[in-house]
């Protein structure tokens, strides 16, 4: 099963130096039931996408935590994409995140297929979207139109050999 892991630079960095990804728990974001029930129309390559769209809001909130903990983090948003085995994985009960999984295993950099990463380029519309995300969770139309602007940018892919060379850049 392909699983979609919301993270952060600070975070990437820390796994690449401990060999795998974890702690466990860990949220990521599948091609589940439920959203191929809801998703019905869609083939696997549109779910995928949906998936990995969840994982790229839940790393903003990975961020906005981040930032509150004193840890400075690049404003980029990081999506790890994992092969994991499907016993692992449990569907999320929250209807709103039908994508969602929960791992209990932690997962080896082997498995690891991808990283999609925000470009430069969206660095100015990530910081707002994260300074944004109190009022948006407020219920401020203004602040969600500003978070929903993050999704405006398309993740770049880097091959599981890359990972080393961008956490340089």
């Amino acid at each position: 099963m392909r699983v979609y892991l919301p993270c952060t630079l600070p975070a990437l960095a820390a796994a690449v130096e401990a060999g795998e990804l974890g702690p466990v728990p860990l949220t990521g974001y599948a091609v589940t039931p439920a959203l191929i029930e809801w998703y019905a129309s869609g083939d696997t390559e549109e779910l995928e996408y949906v998936a990995l769209t969840e994982a790229a809001r839940a790393s903003l909130r990975l961020l906005a935590a981040e930032r509150a903990g004193g840890v400075e983090a690049a404003p980029r948003r990081v999506v790890v994409a994992a092969e994991v085995p499907d016993q692992p994985a449990a569907p999320g009960a929250d209807l709103e995140e039908r994508a969602r999984v929960r791992l209990t295993a932690p997962i080896p950099l082997a498995k690891v297929a991808a990283v999609h990463v925000d470009d430069l380029y969206a660095v100015p519309d990530i910081e707002a979207a994260i300074g944004a995300l109190p009022a948006a969770d407020e219920g401020d139309d203004d602040a969600r139109f500003t978070v929903d602007g993050a999704e405006a940018h398309e993740l770049m892919w880097y091959a599981n050999q890359e990972i080393p060379d961008l956490l340089r850049s």
